[in-house]
């Protein structure tokens, strides 16, 4: 018998006239999902009492448990939670559900930024003088291409075989170009885009992000071979401002930004749709080696949710989450997953403070209590 779905928190029955409200899903999937989904989650709560407005999540299951307790990894019951909600909070699965999540609402639109902090250049692999003032952007495809296109496994007289399908449409290619150069204009003004034409010549991004260039004329747009465009983001990652790639190559491309970070749970990503409505998450996976243990890192799931306020205008309340993201890292806090292989200081001189999952929310929760109390003179 199908197990329930997770409670459902109640909206407070009176509101304060015209107070901003959102509702949220929680799909906390497997491995460390649950852990840092329900930690993004407390966190918001708090912020949302010290911001003004309101806050309903509400929980569905994606993944194995799903399976487990419908048969199938992304269940209609899921769907019919996310629909009407201002965003999906998304944890982690290791396969099924999250492709089908992403075409059912047409998420095609996938952001990932990526800021190293000034904390943390020294847990970067890349030389720090070369991550002074990197501040990228990926934009990648995501429902489309090889991870949608016609794919199985074959036999040819006595050899077995496997084959995937990169297939784009054309307006696929040019809707995400649009994203991608509005992105642009808003920014640096500098597009780079990924393609591999020399192998994949009917697959024409340069010539058909051009084109839809004609309307961003203060927009410079540089088409570069995936594979050196992968070694130039590591040398010399704060030439780029905006890259723009295909779902495949934005997946690896969009990982390096880990490296350039100094780990990959340090990094959130929004996925949109034409509507704005989107689905919010931490690039990372399900990491089972940690899960349960009480070390995963939220600051990925964080760094999602402070997209997700952008999203909503909610600006001001996004940048209470990463100052105090930023304050938390000067001073010497670490999960286990920045955790130094020798030095015991931190960047700025300060002892290193290993933390678990709960004392980075509660670090959280205390910095936005801070803020909530009058200062002197203004009781």
């Amino acid at each position: 018998m199908p197990t329930e779905q997770m409670p459902t928190e109640q909206m407070p029955k009176e509101q304060i006239p015209n107070q901003r409200h959102y509702r949220i899903v929680a799909l906390p999937g497997e491995g460390i999902g649950p852990e840092v989904v329900e930690a993004t989650a407390t966190i918001l709560r708090a912020l949302a009492d010290q911001a003004g407005f309101t806050l309903t999540i509400d929980y569905a299951l994606i993944g194995m448990p799903a399976q487990q307790a419908f048969g199938t990894s992304l269940p209609s019951e899921t769907l019919q939670i996310c629909e009407g909600s201002d965003g999906i909070l998304f944890g982690a699965v290791t396969q099924g559900g999250l492709l089908e999540l992403r075409k059912h609402f047409d998420l095609f639109t996938n952001l990932r930024p990526v800021r190293p902090s000034p904390s943390l250049l020294s847990a970067s692999p890349i030389k720090a003088d070369r991550l002074n003032h990197v501040d990228l952007l990926f934009v990648r495809e995501l429902v489309s291409g090889i991870y949608f296109g016609e794919a199985g496994r074959e036999r040819q007289q006595q050899n077995a075989y496997g084959f995937h399908t990169m297939r784009y449409a054309d307006e696929e290619i040019r809707r995400i170009a649009r994203v991608a150069l509005q992105q642009a204009q808003t920014r640096r003004q500098h597009l780079t885009v990924a393609h591999k034409e020399n192998a994949l010549p009917h697959l024409p991004w340069s010539r058909l992000v051009a084109s839809e260039a004609e309307a961003f004329p203060a927009v410079t747009v540089e088409p570069m071979l995936v594979d050196n465009l992968a070694m130039q983001l590591v040398s010399r990652p704060g030439d780029f401002d905006v890259v723009l790639a295909g779902n495949l190559f934005g997946d690896i491309l969009s990982d390096l930004g880990g490296a350039i970070a100094g780990s990959i749970g340090l990094l959130g990503s929004a996925s949109l749709n034409a509507d704005g409505f989107g689905m919010y998450e931490a690039v990372h996976g399900t990491a089972p080696d940690i899960a349960g243990k009480g070390i995963a890192n939220p600051l990925g799931t964080l760094a999602g949710a402070t997209l997700m306020l952008k999203q909503w205008g909610e600006k001001q309340t996004a940048e209470t989450l990463i100052t105090i993201r930023e304050n938390m890292l000067a001073q010497g806090y670490r999960t286990h997953d920045l955790r130094p292989a020798a030095d015991t200081t931190a960047s700025a001189g300060q002892p290193l403070k290993i933390v678990t999952t709960s004392e980075v929310v509660d670090f959280f929760i205390t910095q936005i209590q801070a803020r909530s109390q009058p200062c002197k003179g203004q009781e």
